[in-house]
């Protein structure tokens, strides 16, 4: 018990210093900058919260939408390719049918974006006419690789052009489409915090 008596002895004869006890100078300043840093921080991870919770939105739809060109693949899709007259990769194998179909759906996935976009007023007539030129670029060069298949269709080099071709094609409608979407949320953004 002398040890529970010394405490108490020690709290009595140091009560007034522990009660009239104030933080020292600019500690409530230096509380406010905590606070408003962990406040950036929260906005960071809600924010980055976003982004995640958007990459899995997308990553869905694309899933559900192969899962539905896979399962019903008699329906007359809207290829970029179908305009031209030469073979395709479908026609040289199986395995060159599936990449050719995978790059095909993603290309018009990209486009119906672009679409989505262009409806939704965000591009200009001078930006769609710079995508429409690209377009029909891409087109041409195509149609070139298309001949150049039908001629030498067990050719890798020209197989590997062809998928070369989709890659490009590819990486810049999706590169155009998320810079635009990019645009867009920021805007959104902008707009949320200015009302």
């Amino acid at each position: 018990m002398s040890k529970k008596d010394n405490i108490e002895d020690l709290i009595i004869q140091n009560l007034n210093s522990i009660s009239d006890y104030e933080p020292a100078e600019g500690h409530f300043e230096r509380f406010e900058a905590k606070l408003k840093q962990e406040k950036k921080l929260n906005k960071t991870i809600h924010f980055t919260l976003f982004w995640k919770i958007a990459a899995a939105a997308v990553f869905l739809l694309l899933v559900v939408n192969q899962a539905v060109l896979w399962l019903r693949p008699d329906d007359n899709i809207h290829m970029t390719t179908s305009e031209s007259t030469g073979i395709t990769l479908a026609e040289i194998s199986p395995e060159y049918q599936e990449v050719e179909y995978y790059y095909t759906s993603a290309i018009n996935v990209g486009m119906n974006q672009w679409e989505n976009l262009v409806g939704q007023g965000l591009i200009s007539e001078e930006e769609q006419i710079i995508m429409q030129n690209e377009i029909q670029e891409f087109e041409k060069v195509f149609n070139k690789l298309q001949n150049d298949l039908a001629l030498n269709p067990n050719d890798e080099r020209v197989i590997n052009a062809m998928l070369e071709y989709y890659q490009t094609k590819l990486s810049i409608i999706t590169l155009i489409v998320a810079k635009l979407q990019e645009v867009k949320q920021k805007n959104d953004i902008n707009d949320e915090t200015t009302n």
